[in-house]
């Protein structure tokens, strides 16, 4: 029986299955994400066997080496930004994650803010609740249609390309996209057009989303001289990592009709907002909640589960990362 410690409260698929194939499991008993200095602490008076941690926990050669017995970091998030590959693959520990799961659950999201930030209903919801609606009028609120308007993918994944998917099928959009290689799916199936630059992007389409990880070269990928680049009419949404925008030029940018409006679900300096990007009204944002789902949140604890007891006994985890 091996020892596992979960850094925060998960669904109970996970725990339950490591319950299951017979190993103990340890949970974190405080509401809300350990400080660097007490998940240290606890990994050492745990002295776990496998780790389960979030994508809130920072970990990297010290958090490793206060779990010296811990080979496996499983981590519940599909992205691994938090985790220091290097310092893991010099100590020898497995660093798994959740890919695929998500992906419906995701897209959908990005799709419900574009939505939202296009068709300006958390704004008329503010509107209304605020005793402002006294009727009807033919000028009030106007937004605009998606039909036959440009989906821009910076990004054309498994999220990217079900959300242009769902655009071009459910809406009548067009979709433009920007990877590092062309997606033989958009492009048969959907009619997009690849674009071998982001700025080429940028300036055809009418609504940009954003599903692209965070790597040194996506850091700040969206900033004020890529804002200035996009129509005045045009829309931003980004359901993937906060740093691949630069949240003080865009705040800027939405001040002063760069771009017409966004949609975020992440941010820069999470949980911090960039200042004055609360008080816009061009602006949709939603607490990191895109993967929130009851089925999607379950799914990943079950994941990250199975990671850690193939590799306690003695298998390649199916959710290896390679470094």
């Amino acid at each position: 029986m091996a020892k596992i410690y979960v850094t925060r409260e998960i669904p109970e698929s996970g725990p339950a299955a490591l319950r299951t194939a017979g190993h103990e499991v340890v949970v974190s008993e405080k509401d809300g994400v350990l400080s660097r200095e007490e998940l240290v602490a606890t990994l050492q008076e745990q002295n776990p066997d496998a780790v389960l941690c979030l994508l809130t926990d920072k970990i990297d050669g010290e958090v490793y080496d206060a779990a010296p017995n811990a080979k496996i970091f499983a981590n519940y998030a599909v992205g691994y930004g938090n985790l220091n590959l290097e310092d893991a693959a010099q100590r020898g520990v497995t660093v798994t994650n959740t890919p695929g799961v998500l992906t419906d659950t995701v897209a959908e999201h990005a799709v419900a803010m574009m939505l939202a930030i296009t068709s300006r209903i958390a704004e008329g919801d503010r509107f209304t609740r605020a005793g402002k609606y006294d009727g009807w009028g033919p000028m009030m609120l106007l937004g605009t249609d998606l039909k036959g308007k440009t989906l821009g993918i910076l990004g054309a994944g498994r999220i990217g390309s079900r959300m242009a998917e769902i655009a071009h099928k459910g809406l009548g959009m067009n979709i433009v996209y920007y990877d590092i290689k062309e997606n033989d799916f958009l492009n048969t199936e959907l009619n997009a057009t690849f674009k071998g630059e982001v700025d080429d992007v940028l300036k055809e389409a009418d609504v940009v989303t954003v599903h692209v990880p965070l790597l040194d070269s996506t850091r700040g990928l969206i900033n004020a001289e890529r804002l200035a680049l996009m129509k005045p009419s045009a829309y931003l949404i980004n359901s993937s990592r906060g740093p691949v925008i630069d949240e003080a030029a865009l705040v800027e940018a939405l001040q002063n009709d760069v771009i017409r409006g966004a949609a975020l679900d992440v941010y820069e300096n999470e949980p911090k907002l960039a200042d004055s990007l609360a008080e816009l009204e061009n602006v949709v944002i939603t607490p990191h909640i895109a993967s929130a789902t009851i089925e999607t949140r379950g799914k990943m604890a079950t994941m990250a589960a199975e990671n850690i007891i193939a590799f306690l006994n003695g298998e390649t985890p199916p959710n290896k990362v390679e470094k």
